[in-house]
């Protein structure tokens, strides 16, 4: 069958769907990115070997007269292209792409990465965002949602039937590519990292804050962060505030890395303080593959990758002075139970964050579409 994935950056593609797009390819399938071309689409072609066509977008614009020229280009593309599937991913791409299905009659498997800040709070935005997933989503075959939160809140507000409603785990992680290391020795100079974009509401305000207090503590200790900055707007951090906190010394900052293995390895704790409404963050399943302990908030998409106590610690969301105290807790044990505590994140992601559970629901939810279209020669 002829697959159009469609993202909202070559990024995403490479980095948490790129054994999706290898499996699907390894059955036969012909695979078609519809994606913003960035420093990374190069890479998908050289890596994956899909096609590759460029969808003119801006990830957080608002600008009606730009939307409408992108949900245009959505549908032009999906009429030339037609596809027998579309798989989409991230809002507006699920939005756009979900109208555009409709139009044309094409099935679509969107996937639910997070609700974002729109449903944070109820109000006349949450309202028109819930009348536009109705819409849009009228022509899905299966809706695929990373936490039970999420999809409980869908079925709440009617915006699609339950019997096409499933969960996955996440996006999974690769078990073979991301493997335990070891823990770096660093006696009283633990090394933390919070790996996100650089949007406020990722809690990245409130690492640095508990940094910078702990700092006073643990005069050796180190706070990375690695992520991508973000296109100016009201909840991205601005450049000025970074070179701030990288000038008082507080955070070392690594950029938007294609591969965080190298870091997340030179890593005591991994601490990811979101308050943003997240589907499941790939970065808590890396690193937990990698047998490091993790700090995370309590809220859905997080909680469920962490066993509190154990593989890593719960903290409240906007509450730097929790963050702190799991940060010292960390900060003061030994060696030997911060890899029990890494260990039993690792045995957690095997069980339920295997990559292979997600490339098995789709193959096993296209295959469906296959057959009810009258399709053949599916595995």
């Amino acid at each position: 069958m002829k697959l159009v994935v469609t993202v909202n950056s070559s990024f995403n593609i490479l980095n948490f769907r790129s054994g999706l797009l290898r499996a699907l390819m390894q059955d036969g399938h012909e695979i078609v990115v519809l994606a913003p071309r960035d420093d990374y689409t190069q890479a998908i072609l050289a890596d994956i070997g899909c096609v590759f066509v460029e969808l003119k977008m801006d990830r957080r614009g608002t600008s009606p007269i730009r939307e409408a020229a992108c949900l245009k280009a959505m549908i032009q593309n999906i009429r030339r292209l037609q596809p027998d599937v579309i798989l989409s991913y991230t809002i507006k791409n699920n939005l756009y792409a979900g109208i555009a299905a409709r139009l044309t009659k094409t099935p679509i498997i969107p996937n639910v990465t997070g609700l974002g800040t729109v449903f944070s709070n109820s109000g006349p935005l949450t309202s028109f965002a819930t009348h536009m997933y109705r819409q849009a989503f009228r022509s899905a075959a299966v809706v695929f949602f990373q936490n039970i939160e999420d999809q409980a809140q869908f079925l709440r507000a009617d915006m699609i039937p339950s019997e096409i409603a499933r969960t996955l785990p996440g996006s999974g992680v690769d078990l073979d590519r991301f493997r335990v290391s070891p823990l770096p020795v660093c006696p009283g100079a633990p090394v933390f990292l919070l790996i996100a974009r650089l949007l406020w509401e990722k809690g990245v305000g409130e690492y640095v804050d508990a940094a910078r207090r702990l700092r006073k503590r643990y005069p050796k200790a180190i706070f990375r962060l690695a992520g991508g900055l973000e296109t100016p707007s009201p909840t991205a951090i601005p450049k000025a505030t970074l070179s701030k906190w990288i000038d008082e010394g507080i955070i070392e900052y690594h950029g938007q890395l294609r591969d965080v293995r190298p870091i997340i390895a030179a890593s005591t704790c991994v601490v990811i303080p979101t308050y943003y409404r997240e589907g499941t963050p790939r970065a808590l399943l890396e690193s937990g593959a990698c047998g490091r302990p993790i700090i995370t908030t309590d809220t859905s998409g997080c909680r469920t990758v962490v066993l509190d106590g154990e593989s890593g610690h719960l903290v409240a969301p906007h509450d730097s002075q929790d963050l702190e105290r799991a940060m010292l807790r960390i900060a003061e044990m030994s060696h030997d139970a911060l890899e029990a505590m890494g260990a039993a994140g690792r045995s957690l992601v095997e069980q339920r964050f295997d990559e292979k559970l997600v490339i098995r629901a789709y193959t096993e939810a296209i295959a469906e579409i296959a057959t009810k279209m009258g399709g053949g020669g599916l595995p």
